[in-house]
């Protein structure tokens, strides 16, 4: 369920900010991002599985406070991110 150590790297190289970034906020969107679309495809096929829909909403929602955050001290950056994440908001 959760990202291998090699895709979370991979996520980790093409989104952070400085060279020893790991959890800005454009990072942990671009993270949670990806757990979000693996989530989906799962819940798409075990459409029965609540404590994951359960997981899914609690992180979407996460994303959204993240992203409001975002907004509000960068609003270009912001729509840096969305747009290169493929995220409609």
């Amino acid at each position: 369920m959760s990202l291998s150590a090699t895709q979370k790297q991979e996520v980790i190289t093409s989104y952070q900010v400085h060279e020893t970034d790991t959890g800005s906020a454009d990072l942990q969107v671009a993270l949670l991002t990806t757990r979000i679309s693996q989530l989906t495809g799962h819940l798409q096929q075990n459409p029965k599985d609540h404590a994951s829909r359960r997981g899914l909403l609690k992180m979407i929602g996460r994303r959204r406070r993240l992203l409001s955050y975002i907004n509000s001290k960068d609003s270009q950056r912001y729509q840096d991110l969305i747009k290169r994440l493929g995220i409609r908001r």
